[in-house]
């Protein structure tokens, strides 16, 4: 999968589909090439480098470097900035030597993809150095075998006698000179990751985020693709990052109009002190290419984060039907009546029962007990232990709500330690939801998340856990560090957080862990290394979650994102759409129900019976099956169609958003089935051919009202 041609001095990284190639010039590594693959490194006599008459601009503005740094007059966007103990920030890097090995090396400190054999991927190791400075730069980069993902990172070692200043580390890519539209995840609190598409500007397009996590407003998550890619068809380069922190992902359009593709840290609130003798190991960052349009690009993300990233006892099980009681009770409960909503749910087949925010401490509303972790035996009677026993004696499992990072200044935690807070001293300590972050970037403040959790898990038969963070970074620096490192706070924290993780995920492997962060506020790769699926939005009406769902499944597999059937009116719009909907909706992810199940009609409560029945028929095929967009809400009035297909069996769920007279007929074509093939859906007694289905559609009725759904069942008969 990797070889170097010594003679030509190129690197050709080579997957099923896709080739990549850089080359050694003058001792400086170039890009040569990502794309559709090539058989060999034969275009080696189709590279060439900007000379010395081709511009006013010197020749290294205009050549493609792996590792663009300032130096020798390059004058775009650095993909690494370091500041030396002289005061200025050139750096010089040439190559040194390199390794190619079999599997692929974890990142210390960081999550990262991995393999399971040695046999999964091949990985290459580049070393550059700059001799002035005594810095070394390992470029890693990893093929995995069974998908065609590159897996990229950057360790920085300081073999100087001084100190300098990491400014910023990015991952970065050229891509060949072309007309190019840039699709990213835009949004906010309850309307997250919308996909939006624009034409990439001739200069620099960025998103990021400050916040101290991915975030609502930006996804870590940048595609570049040509102005006629559609779902089936056409080049995409897309990129993310395994890390749930701040973060930059950017387009820079340079003098010769070829962008470069960067994704890494958000340089305004990131720095490093790196002191002789250590070493900085980056975030990696994840790049894809295909021909196949955007359902290609999910064809590539979905089982690669399925396979590679998410892990553990959960990553191939069936995800159990769950209901959690937080939209039917709010903080108003005992244990009697979260008994009796898990008892109605076992009656309709849920698997699994969550109790949400308010067990705890004095949690009667949301302003106080953040840290508190233990058990309000006013409210829950008895103790957590023997409610969930009391749960499992009805055939569920149990789950809890806790955020773990925050800490209400009502707490016997932040009375007795409010310094262990983010803050600036002197400063108003900023709050948000009546609540504070602890500081992870501090060895105590883990080890006292950890042991605090670890004793509730321990407790009681807990099975489940969402883990939720509600608030982004203020004043996001630690009163701990010396003012030469006070930026250092924000990457410190993730590496807290992640040990923190790491270390309770594998005292528990057995419990689901769900991440959660004001709904879909860090949904990243990072995060999905220790818990494999993430509450999609706190915005459970169905009409919206069309349009979240539909831009989540770019990248994220459907078995990432959690996905609930609630009340009407909806809590967040006031919408009221038929329950059938909501159910078939939900099927789009991880089921469950967030409403109390005693208070639905007798119609209501029989479709929820049979939704869930229907769900555990089918939830291999949607949890592991592949997905493919059929219809997209942001361009088709709010309407859409999604499929999911595996050996098997092919379900396709079509929503329309609002009816209207006089429709003309339509239909929906179904992808990627056999064309020989012939498949019955015995519910709506059809039976055709793979090719039917894919040429002619299926015909779609006229359906009165607004936001009505048709499931479709097709199982392959020969």
């Amino acid at each position: 999968m990797i070889y170097f041609d010594e003679q030509k001095q190129v690197f050709h990284l080579q997957g099923n589909r896709f080739s990549y190639q850089m080359k050694i010039v003058d001792g400086v590594l170039m890009h040569m090439y990502w794309g559709s693959r090539l058989p060999s490194c034969d275009g080696d006599c189709l590279f060439t480098l900007a000379g010395e008459a081709a511009s006013f601009d010197l020749p290294f503005n205009r050549r493609p470097r792996e590792v663009p740094t300032q130096e020798k007059g390059y004058f775009g966007r650095r993909a690494l900035d370091i500041v030396n103990s002289q005061g200025d920030d050139v750096l010089s890097l040439r190559y040194e030597s390199h390794i190619i090995f079999s599997g692929k090396k974890a990142l210390a400190g960081l999550p990262s993809s991995y393999t399971e054999t040695e046999e999964e991927a091949q990985t290459l190791e580049i070393t550059l150095a700059d001799t002035f400075l005594n810095i070394q730069v390992v470029l890693s980069y990893t093929v995995f075998r069974d998908l065609d993902v590159l897996a990229r990172s950057m360790r920085v070692i300081n073999n100087g006698p001084d100190a300098v200043t990491l400014k910023d580390l990015q991952t970065a890519v050229c891509l060949p000179y072309d007309q190019y539209e840039a699709i990213h995840l835009k949004g906010g609190w309850a309307k997250e990751r919308q996909a939006m598409r624009t034409p990439l500007p001739m200069g620099h397009f960025t998103i990021q985020s400050r916040r101290g996590a991915s975030g609502h407003e930006n996804n870590p998550f940048l595609a570049l693709v040509k102005p006629e890619t559609t779902e089936f068809s056409g080049e995409v380069y897309a990129m993310t990052h395994v890390y749930s922190g701040s973060f930059s992902a950017s387009a820079d359009v340079g003098m010769d109009l070829a962008p470069t593709m960067m994704m890494g840290f958000c340089p305004d609130v990131f720095s490093w002190q790196l002191n002789p003798g250590e070493t900085f190991q980056g975030p990696e960052a994840l790049l894809m290419y295909t021909k196949d349009g955007l359902n290609g690009l999910s064809a590539l993300s979905h089982p690669f984060i399925r396979r590679h990233i998410c892990r553990g006892y959960w990553r191939d099980r069936p995800r159990p039907v769950l209901i959690n009681n937080w939209e039917a009770t709010y903080f108003d409960f005992n244990a009697e009546k979260l008994y009796n909503i898990a008892k109605k749910g076992a009656e309709i087949g849920c698997e699994l029962f969550v109790i949400d925010d308010g067990w705890f401490g004095k949690r009667n509303t949301d302003n106080c007990s953040l840290g508190d972790w233990v058990v309000n035996e006013n409210k829950v009677e008895g103790g957590l232990k023997k409610l969930a026993e009391r749960i499992e004696s009805l055939g569920m499992m149990c789950g809890l709500w806790f955020e773990p990072e925050m800490v209400s200044p009502d707490s016997d935690l932040y009375r007795a330690h409010p310094d262990w807070c983010l803050h600036v001293p002197g400063r108003e300590r900023t709050q948000a939801r009546q609540q504070l972050i602890l500081d992870l970037s501090r060895k105590e403040v883990q080890d006292y998340i950890i042991e605090s959790v670890s004793a509730v898990l321990r407790s009681a038969p807990i099975s489940y856990v969402k883990w939720d963070m509600n608030r982004n970074m203020t004043e996001g620096f630690s009163c701990v560090l010396p003012p030469r490192q006070k930026m250092e706070t924000q990457h410190r924290y993730m590496l807290g957080l992640y040990r923190v993780l790491g270390e309770i995920t594998a005292r528990f492997p057995r419990v689901l862990f769900e991440s959660c962060s004001g709904g879909g506020g860090r949904f990243d790769c990072g995060i999905l290394c220790f818990m494999p699926q993430t509450w999609t939005s706190d915005d459970t009406d169905a009409a919206e979650r069309v349009k979240i769902q539909y831009g989540t499944s770019l990248l994220y597999p459907c078995s990432s994102m959690g996905a609930h059937v609630s009340a009407v009116p909806n809590h967040q719009t006031g919408r009221s759409t038929p329950f059938l909907t909501r159910c078939h909706v939900a099927m789009g992810g991880n089921f469950g129900f967030e409403l109390d199940l005693n208070k639905l009609s007798d119609e209501d409560l029989q479709c929820a019976k049979e939704a869930v029945a229907m769900v555990k028929e089918l939830r291999g095929t949607m949890q592991q099956g592949t997905y493919a967009r059929l219809s997209n809400p942001m361009t088709n009035g709010g309407s859409a169609a999604w499929q999911f297909t595996d050996q098997e069996r092919i379900i396709v769920c079509i929503y329309h958003h609002q009816a209207a007279a006089n429709q003309p007929p339509q239909s929906i074509r179904l992808t990627g089935l056999e064309e020989d093939a012939v498949y019955h859906d015995e519910a709506h007694n059809l039976t055709c051919s793979g090719a039917a289905l894919m040429g002619m559609g299926l015909p779609l009725p006229y359906m009165r009202g607004d936001f009505k759904t048709l499931l479709y069942c097709f199982r392959k008969i020969s």
